[in-house]
């Protein structure tokens, strides 16, 4: 697929010069960090060297006050304190969070994950019942609750009084909670707004521990949590989330919690202090961002595609490797049971999409394909993988207790939840980010809704959006890579978005002779400028067999690349991870 490559505008010389003499860096890493908003010393060293100061006080949330006022009165009074959270990876993290800190010295506690296919998205009446059986008289609801208004109106005719922590967008009119915890309402001064669910779960016992006079360290355990939530999530690594997600990744690579020591043995992950693990590819190197997103993540949340997220909440919560590694097998096998299903539905929905194109005989600005027998717990995934496949505003319906079902997945730049927020009025229930929303709908309304939502699709996406975008933070030559470079470069992870990998363009490079295929369709090379001094470097281009023949002529050509590490029978070289190659007409 064709893609754009996009320079990002440089900033002065004169500010990159005095930076770079002010840190003793080259001119191009100074101009990463201008790129970053970075311009000081004192922002820089803020950068590479997050601190836990920095955090905000917790209190300026709103409704904050209220929230720890009513769990200590909850506590003296030994009510029963029921924890809620969604059932993917930033909901059982939260919940797993709150119900690990608040268990600790209070026992009246317990919790609840909704069941995806019973209960659906968000607080349910059927939750709200089992409380109201149960005698718990407060409900903390985490990752959700901010749209479920209904649900609150009836809880309190249940004399249940909820507390909502959420990171999603408010509707018009907010829930009549007891108090909600919710940087984007429009009351709210809080100065960030980009915390996962689980790092607003976190910022409740920050505020309960700091009342209580509770050490500060004595709920940075919990960090990892927040870490691999911030990761699975996708929200922005930056401000409060990049100091979270820093000490998270330290807490997971020191000393991991017994859950995440379990799951990642199936991980193909190995870690110098993981000596119980026997997998086949290793890698002796700290666990970043991207591992959690790909290695641990998809497996928490398996259990609640599969079966149901209490598993994972179990997972986490366990306090010894044996229990945990029971956990973790069943857990894996759903995951192995997902990957299944994933594969399949994927196959079946390019199908359709297939013959569709095959009628239509137009470009296609946006996707949305319905099968009422795929499995609900899969949607996303395929609605993720058919937007990467055809780059477009994508949705995946499935049917489930006799409504619609749906996952939205988005390209740069265009927000899906606004254009479903277009449609409204053909939903029942919707929610979600800029870039990735849920829906529910009547089946008598989905023709109506495909047409409307296909008109807003037009009618606001611009032509380039659809063209997938490389984002080039800087042209430089190969010669100026070298491992004090790399060894900056490393510091400024954790990566993600608002803080993404470098990506470098080097322009007129020829392979040395030795690029070959590997793989299925993937590239091995050594590059180097033939008219600039300096040696090969290693390179792999995935997907990008086609370019062989051309590239093997000893042809010159341009690529757009990130750095890495590449750990070959102990031997660590910098590798260049090519994004894509342009060769020379």
């Amino acid at each position: 697929m064709k893609k754009r490559w996009i320079l990002k505008k440089n900033a002065d010389d004169e500010i990159v010069n005095n930076l770079a003499d002010e840190l003793n860096i080259s001119k191009n890493l100074s101009s990463l960090l201008i790129n970053r908003g970075i311009t000081t010393y004192k922002e820089a060293k803020d950068f590479f060297r997050p601190s836990l100061s920095g955090l905000h006080n917790p209190f300026l949330y709103k409704d904050m006050d209220k929230c720890i006022n009513r769990i200590e009165s909850a506590i003296k009074n030994n009510e029963k304190i029921l924890i809620y959270g969604d059932y993917d990876v930033d909901g059982t993290t939260a919940v797993a969070l709150v119900y690990s800190f608040l268990k600790k010295f209070y026992k009246n506690v317990d919790y609840y994950i909704p069941d995806r296919y019973d209960e659906g998205y968000g607080i349910s009446k059927k939750s709200i019942d089992f409380a109201a059986d149960n005698n718990f008289s407060l409900v903390i609801a985490l990752d959700c609750g901010i749209k479920g208004n209904e649900k609150i109106d009836y809880a309190n005719t249940k004399n249940i009084d909820f507390i909502i922590g959420d990171h999603h967008r408010p509707g018009d009119e907010l829930p009549k909670a007891y108090a909600i915890i919710d940087a984007k309402r429009k009351d709210c001064i809080y100065p960030y707004d980009e915390l996962s669910g689980c790092g607003v779960g976190f910022k409740i016992v920050q505020a309960y521990a700091q009342k209580n006079n509770i050490p500060f360290e004595k709920i940075t355990k919990y960090l990892d949590l927040v870490a691999l939530s911030i990761a699975s999530d996708i929200v922005q690594i930056t401000g409060e989330n990049r100091i979270l997600a820093y000490y998270g990744l330290k807490q997971i690579n020191k000393n991991p919690r017994p859950g995440f020591e379990a799951i990642l043995k199936y991980s193909n992950i190995k870690k110098n202090n993981f000596n119980s693990f026997n997998t086949e590819t290793i890698f002796n190197k700290q666990l970043s961002i991207s591992d959690l997103v790909f290695f641990i993540g998809p497996r928490i949340n398996a259990a609640g595609r599969i079966e149901n997220g209490a598993e994972s909440v179990k997972l986490m919560i366990a306090e010894d490797i044996d229990s945990a590694n029971k956990i973790a097998s069943n857990i894996n096998n759903c995951n192995d049971h997902r990957k299944d299903l994933d594969t399949n539905t994927t196959l079946q929905a390019l199908e359709i999409i297939r013959k569709e194109d095959e009628q239509n005989n137009k470009k296609r600005t946006s996707t949305i394909v319905y099968n009422p027998d795929w499995h609900k717990g899969v949607i996303g995934i395929v609605a993720s993988r058919l937007t990467e496949y055809y780059y477009c505003p994508t949705i995946v319906l499935s049917k489930s207790n006799g409504m619609i079902t749906g996952s939205a997945r988005s390209v740069k730049n265009f927000d899906i939840y606004n254009a479903i927020e277009s449609c409204k009025e053909f939903l029942s229930n919707f929610g979600g980010h800029k870039y990735a929303a849920g829906l529910i709908l009547d089946p008598k309304n989905l023709e109506a809704f495909k047409k409307r939502f296909q008109e807003v699709v037009d009618s606001t996406i611009e032509e380039k959006m659809l063209i997938p975008e490389i984002e080039i933070d800087r042209i430089i030559n190969l010669n100026e890579i070298n491992s004090k470079f790399f060894k900056i470069l490393k510091q400024f992870a954790p990566f993600g978005p608002g803080n993404m990998i470098p990506i470098f363009q080097t322009n007129n490079v020829i392979d040395t002779g030795q690029c070959r295929i590997v793989g299925k369709n993937h590239l091995k090379l050594n590059v180097i400028h033939p008219d600039i001094s300096g040696y090969p470097v290693s390179a792999i281009a995935f997907k990008q067999a086609d370019k062989f023949d051309y590239i093997s002529q000893g042809k010159p050509f341009d690529i757009t690349y990130h750095l890495e590490e590449n750990n070959w029978n102990g031997n660590i070289s910098i590798q260049l991870n090519i994004k894509d190659i342009k060769i020379h007409q």
